[in-house]
Formats: structure tokens, C-alpha cells, sequence
């Protein structure tokens, strides 16, 4: 009797099966630089794009947590509100402490807008899980919240950082380590930790069941107001974390601080692969599309295509084409 010995087949093709859906943002980039090279030379220099990826970062760090918040079926609008008010509250504390604190009111503050945007996320997430509100409905009540509160405290105009403060907490956005931007290191931990929890991690994968099918994941044991509020304090943080890095670049809150942060956050991740219906997330695409962003609107200003008080009308048409792209392709 003669014995077929049948080897097991591969997986290793689909393993490392090249996906367009994956590798889009990346290739658009790569694009959009030389685009950006034939339009003007001076687009690819080191200066020009360290200035342009360190003006990115902040959008790239909110975006971050954005990803989660979506892929888990939310969504929210309140980002760019919440970071005008987390900076608010971060340089009138460390106004106050100041005097007596000297330097050391700097990492103060930071703790203290790390705990306020984990609690503005909390905020978030219970109103939208415990309250049963559409997510659309309960961050655009936050979003005027939160920009209303920033307007009461600056009394309609600028607050600005102590100026014993200033050259202290300047390194944070102008310095550099190994002459990389602190903003674009930031921003790379960032990401960095980020997909390590979506990807690896029991609450990444719950993450996307929530978003893909409430029902299955509800079932399967996933409790969806746990799941979800975590994702909407994840956002909390991210924006804490931009916001204390936004801070020495203009040394100053106002009210109209991060206005349309939030169109920016979701193109952002938009183009970088999330489903806006939730179930799918991309934090290294989220990345890559809040460059490309930055790198559109630097472009609008090198060359005389377009207007660069335009930039967020094209904006508003690059995440219109984007939800085109996804709602037509398998």
C-alpha cells in the first residue's frame, strides 16, 4: 500500500499578501512628494519638511486616538474644542503656580492636562455609552461646551504663558533630539504604543468587534460601554498630549485654538485606512494621512494652484472622496 504524504499548504503568501487598501495612504504620500518636488525644488528640503511633519504632529496625535474611537463605532467631534480648553486650564495653572513653583509648574501642568483631557474623554464616553446618545449629537454638545468654557476664560481674548515660563517650556516644540523635532519623536511613541494595543492587545481586538457588528460583539461577552468609553478617554489623552505640545508654539490659548482640528482628525484618519464605520483601524495610516494633509496645505502655499485660504475646502473634498472611495470598493 503505497502511502501520499500531502505537505500542509502555505500560508505564507496570504501572510504577507500585499493590500492596496493598506499600502494607499503610503503611496499617495510618496506621490504627493514628488508632485511636490515638480511644483517647487525647495518642497523636498530638510527644512521644509521637518517644518511641515512638526506641524503635522499635533493633528497626527489626536488622530491617534481618533482611531480608536472610530473603529470602535464612535466618533467625535469635541477634539479640536477640548484642546483649546485643556490648554486654557494647563497655562492658568501654570500661571498660578509660577511664582512659587518657578520651573517646575512646567511638568505640573502637564500632569494636570493629562488628567483634565482623560477626564474630558471620560466625559466623552459616558454621555455617548451610558447616556445612549449618538455620538454625533453628544461631541457636538461638548465641542460648543468646550469652546464656550475656553472663550469665558480668556474673556473673549488671549491667555498667555508666564513669561519667566516661556523659554523653559520652549525646548518642548523648538527642540530637537538627534536633530529630530521633540513634537515628531512624540508623535512617533505615540503611534507606536498605540498600535501595539490596537494590534496586540485583548482590548485592540475588542475594539474592532464593537465597531464591526455591536450585536456579535455583545454576545461574544464584549461589553460595549467599557470598550467604547475606554476608546473615548484614549482620545482624551491624545489630545492632552498635543495640546502640552502645542503650547510653547504660540505661548498662548485662545478661543479660536484648534478650530476645525476635528475635519483635520477625520480626514486624517480617513485617508489612512479606518473605516469611518468602525470594525477596521490603521494607526501608522492615521499617521500618514495627517502628513499628507500638512503636506497638501504647504504645497497650496508654495505654489499658485490654489489659494491657501483654501485649505479647508480642500480639505472638506479630499474626505468627501475619501468616504466615496470606501463606500464603492469591496
Amino acid at each position: 500500500m503505497s502511502t501520499v504524504t500531502q505537505s500542509a499548504p502555505s500560508r505564507r503568501p496570504r501572510d504577507f499578501a500585499f493590500s492596496w487598501a493598506d499600502a494607499g495612504p503610503f503611496l499617495a504620500l510618496a506621490a504627493l512628494l514628488v508632485i511636490g518636488f515638480l511644483v517647487n525644488p525647495d518642497f523636498l528640503s530638510v527644512t521644509n519638511l521637518s517644518n511641515v511633519i512638526t506641524r503635522s504632529a499635533f493633528i497626527a496625535i489626536i488622530a491617534v486616538g481618533a482611531t480608536f474611537v472610530i473603529s470602535s463605532g464612535g466618533l467625535d467631534l469635541s477634539v479640536g474644542s477640548m484642546a483649546a480648553f485643556i490648554t486654557g486650564i494647563t497655562i492658568l495653572f501654570m500661571n498660578a503656580m509660577a511664582p512659587s513653583w518657578g520651573a517646575w509648574a512646567i511638568p505640573a501642568g502637564m500632569v494636570v492636562a493629562l488628567m483634565t483631557g482623560l477626564a474630558c474623554g471620560l466625559a466623552n464616553g459616558v454621555i455617548v455609552t451610558v447616556g445612549k446618545i449618538e455620538p454625533f449629537i453628544a461631541t457636538l454638545g461638548t465641542m460648543g461646551i468646550f469652546r464656550a468654557l475656553i472663550t469665558y476664560m480668556s474673556d473673549g481674548g488671549t491667555i498667555p504663558i508666564d513669561r519667566t515660563l516661556r523659554e523653559a517650556y520652549r525646548p518642548v516644540y523648538f527642540g530637537t533630539v538627534g536633530g529630530i523635532p521633540i513634537p515628531i519623536l512624540v508623535s512617533l511613541a505615540v503611534a507606536a504604543i498605540a498600535s501595539f494595543i490596537l494590534y496586540k492587545t485583548k482590548y485592540g481586538r475588542k475594539c474592532a468587534a464593537a465597531g464591526a457588528n455591536e450585536d456579535v460583539a455583545r454576545y461574544s461577552g464584549i461589553s460595549i460601554v467599557r470598550t467604547r468609553t475606554i476608546a473615548y478617554v484614549v482620545q482624551g489623552a491624545c489630545v492632552a498630549i498635543a495640546a502640552i505640545c502645542y503650547v510653547p508654539r504660540l505661548g498662548a490659548a485662545t478661543p479660536t485654538t484648534g478650530v476645525l482640528w476635528e475635519l483635520q482628525v477625520i480626514t486624517a484618519v480617513v485617508i489612512g485606512g479606518t473605516a469611518l464605520r468602525g470594525g477596521k483601524g490603521h494607526i501608522w495610516g492615521t499617521v500618514a494621512g495627517a502628513v499628507i494633509l500638512e503636506l497638501i496645505a504647504n504645497l497650496m502655499v508654495l505654489s499658485d494652484f490654489v489659494s491657501e485660504y483654501l485649505v479647508a475646502a480642500v480639505q472638506g473634498v479630499i474626505i468627501i472622496i475619501a468616504m466615496l472611495i470606501q463606500r464603492f470598493s469591496k
